[in-house]
């Protein structure tokens, strides 16, 4: 199974290096060898996209694109979406947040146990350090109103951090939403659906340069727009939407 990394980056210099090394070396060292990584760009004023040019040079399995659309994550996001050539894809951020052991794990799910992998930081063996303390409120109140519409146990549906055979991908087309509300969208829609996933514990560590691009002001009506738009499909239709593969 050829394995996708989608990484949406928007001057991400200080990050994007030290990312794609470990990224790189726990694939390798895990026997993962047939992989990409793609960056995108999202309109970077910075050397991102020279630096991992740079690196594509010392190693072909790492490709950055630019977006050539309106910027934002979700676009981002769906950019890379619309460009990768694995058999699954696992989205990620550009900062290392997300642990590189916890990628290698995702691709033994996606491999032989389910169409999605999803991540809890939440649940018992998760752990967050340096989780900023106002962003955890806000957090922990999103998912827990998730979790009551769509009669869900899993309880960080919010965190971009997940994992997708590709059909999976196809088959929730079309998106919703431009913003960082795709990353509800698509593990919500992959649900309703009736794709497959498991959810393991998984860590999260705050980045170590530079500040996060999310704005929590702007995203309360279209998060609301995003989950109305998913659970009316989910309360009304659910599984009847799923493509065949």
């Amino acid at each position: 199974m050829k394995l996708s990394i989608v990484i949406p980056a928007r001057n991400e210099a200080g990050n994007i290096e030290h990312t794609l090394t470990a990224l790189r070396d726990h694939l390798d060292s895990a026997g993962i060898g047939d992989f990409e990584i793609l960056v995108v760009d999202d309109g970077s004023t910075d050397e991102t996209f020279a630096l991992v040019t740079a690196a594509h040079e010392q190693d072909a399995r790492i490709r950055v694109i630019r977006n050539t659309g309106r910027s934002g994550f979700g676009r981002a996001v769906t950019f890379g979406l619309n460009h990768f050539t694995g058999d699954a894809v696992i989205i990620c951020m550009a900062d290392l947040s997300d642990s590189p052991e916890d990628v290698v794990r995702y691709y033994h799910i996606l491999r032989d146990e389910a169409d999605c992998a999803f991540g809890s930081r939440w649940m018992r063996g998760g752990r967050v350090i340096d989780y900023p303390r106002f962003k955890r409120f806000v957090n922990r109140l999103a998912n827990n109103i998730i979790r009551i519409m769509f009669a869900m146990r899993y309880n960080d549906t919010t965190n971009a951090f997940k994992g997708y055979r590709a059909y999976v991908i196809e088959g929730c087309r079309p998106f919703v939403s431009p913003h960082f509300i795709l990353s509800s969208e698509l593990p919500l829609k992959a649900s309703a659906r009736g794709y497959s996933y498991r959810v393991i514990p998984i860590t999260w560590r705050n980045r170590r340069v530079g500040v996060s691009a999310l704005k929590l002001q702007e995203q309360g009506s279209r998060y609301l727009y995003t989950l109305l738009t998913v659970w009316f499909e989910w309360l009304l239709v659910r599984g009847d939407t799923r493509s065949t593969d």
